[in-house]
């Protein structure tokens, strides 16, 4: 294939392209090739676009992929990457430039946002070569194969994940993608599709995981529980040993799954975990649902699913498993509209959309695929935004004496409970100038105010933030600075403050909360 930069792209592409290893990165004139729109919970928190708007290009080497990064203007500039051909260790190497952070041997999205990268033409397969997201938001994956990533024996990548996210990742729509390993840990396989660190608002969708001793997980350990809202709809998931997918702590919603062969286990709840569970079809598998190599309990809610030649283990002190008759032990609010394919044609919808290379068909929500017609995603509406806050003290009882707190990071000698002790000369940082910081009840509390003060010396220290109910990942509101911020009374276990960019390191002493 011919090598070809428009001069609309400037030098740094040209030069890019120049040691794009043997692939091309060439100048498409169409918006983009990417189908649809995000669905289920990437379409929250300000939705997911990808590189929609932005210049489109495309690679035939995983190299020619990270020159396509480097050569954006900045880390966030719009760009869609389609990708043709095989990319593999022998044509991903490290590129620099303005718009990058990449490395050799994975296809490195660190630090950037407003990406997309899909699969087109012949297609794209992803030979033991990871896709490896971090610290990073507004991403797209579409259409493409990752196939046999190992994180011990020969030629390893992305520590053995397909699809690995980590480190406030934000905003990442995964979908019509095939991933796929030859065996479990002892053959050298992690995870198809992991998250850890703080990553949120995330979807799969229409997808296929096979082959692999561990499909996925949510947290590193039972202390990451930083990472909520994940969607994982019309997924096929085959041959599974277990972690189908496993959650530790935060809000999943899973329907309309076919799972077949699933060994050991397969949704494993644990640590707090609260999942919405609709409509999937189980078949061929034991332990399907519960709370799996663990005495610390996670939670389900249950509806409309098929449970086909399923077997049930017997409870004991690290096994609770949700059968024989599963029934629910929690409820788990949706904040996004969704439409729901009978359980009963599940196997059949999925077998014809699910995967890379099957024309990007989806779901009526009626049990009939349909091809979509290429899109540009619209955009997204904002969460409402509240002036500049007011220094007026709220009345009534502060809620957050007494709660419990949580959150995505703290710098050194800060604290979460610093900021609901009373005492403005304690604070919270996060690690950057970016992160969030929560208050928990253990049962659902109304509130309509909020009070975010600043240590004395340290006004203005905040700069954009959002307001997100814990239970949902709903934004409530949005805004900047510091002070007093006020929306509809709302009633939940748990309220987010996340701060979203500032010029230095925020410091906040107290996060106060009140009915009125």
């Amino acid at each position: 294939m011919g090598r070809a930069v428009a001069p609309r792209l400037g030098a740094a592409l040209a030069a890019a392209a120049l040691v794009a290893a043997g692939g091309a990165v060439l100048l498409m004139p169409e918006a983009s090739a990417a189908t649809g729109s995000a669905t289920g919970y990437a379409t929250q928190n300000g939705g997911t676009t990808g590189g929609a708007g932005g210049q489109t290009v495309r690679a035939t080497t995983g190299t020619a992929i990270h020159a396509a990064l480097c050569a954006r203007p900045s880390t966030s500039t719009p760009l869609v990457i389609e990708v043709e051909g095989t990319v593999n260790h022998g044509n991903t190497g490290k590129v620099s430039g303005t718009g990058c952070n990449t490395a050799d041997g994975v296809i490195e999205l660190k630090q950037i946002s407003n990406v997309t990268i899909v699969g087109v033409g012949g297609g794209a397969v992803f030979d033991q070569v990871g896709i490896h997201i971090r610290e990073s938001r507004n991403i797209i994956i579409q259409n493409v194969t990752v196939r046999n990533v190992k994180k011990s024996g020969s030629t390893t990548s992305n520590g053995g994940d397909a699809i690995g996210m980590e480190s406030d990742v934000r905003n990442v729509w995964v979908d019509h993608v095939s991933l796929e390993a030859s065996g479990g840990e002892s053959e050298g396989f992690d995870g198809l599709f992991d998250m850890k660190d703080n990553t949120q608002y995330v979807t799969l969708s229409y997808s296929t995981l096979r082959n692999s001793g561990r499909g996925g997980l949510v947290g590193s350990s039972e202390s990451d529980l930083s990472n909520s809202f994940i969607t994982y709809h019309h997924n096929l998931y085959e041959n599974i040993d277990s972690r189908a997918p496993l959650l530790r702590g935060g809000t999943a919603h899973i329907y309309n799954n076919h799972y077949v062969s699933l060994n050991e286990s397969g949704i494993n709840s644990r640590a707090g975990a609260r999942a919405k569970v609709d409509n999937n079809y189980f078949q061929d598998s034991k332990d399907v649902l519960g709370t799996f190599y663990t005495d610390a309990a996670g939670y389900w809610q249950v509806s409309g699913n098929t449970f086909d030649n399923v077997t049930w283990s017997s409870p004991g002190t690290d096994n609770n498993p949700a059968g024989p008759n599963p029934q629910s032990n929690t409820t788990v609010a949706i904040p996004y509209a969704y439409s729901l394919d009978n359980a009963g044609c599940v196997p059949a919808v999925v077998s014809q959309t699910a995967g890379a290379g099957k024309g990007l068909r989806v779901s009526d929500g009626n049990c009939s695929p349909q091809t979509p017609a290429p899109t540009t995603p619209a955009p997204t509406t904002p969460a409402p935004t509240t002036p500049a806050p007011t220094p007026t003290q709220p009345t009534g009882t502060n809620l957050s004496i007494g709660a419990g707190s949580d959150g995505s990071s703290k710098a050194d000698g800060t604290s979460y409970g610093n900021v609901r002790d009373g005492d403005l000369s304690t604070f919270w940082s996060p690690v950057g100038t970016a992160g969030s910081v929560s208050i928990k009840w253990a049962s659902a509390t109304t509130v309509s105010r909020i009070a975010i003060r600043e240590p004395a010396g340290s006004a203005g220290s905040i700069g954009s933030w959002r307001v997100v109910n814990g239970d949902t990942g709903r934004v409530l509101t949005s805004g900047s600075g510091a002070g007093v911020i006020t929306f509809p009374a709302t009633s939940f276990q748990k309220v987010t403050f996340e701060i979203t960019g500032s010029t230095g390191t925020p410091k906040i002493a107290e996060f106060e909360t009140y009915a009125s």
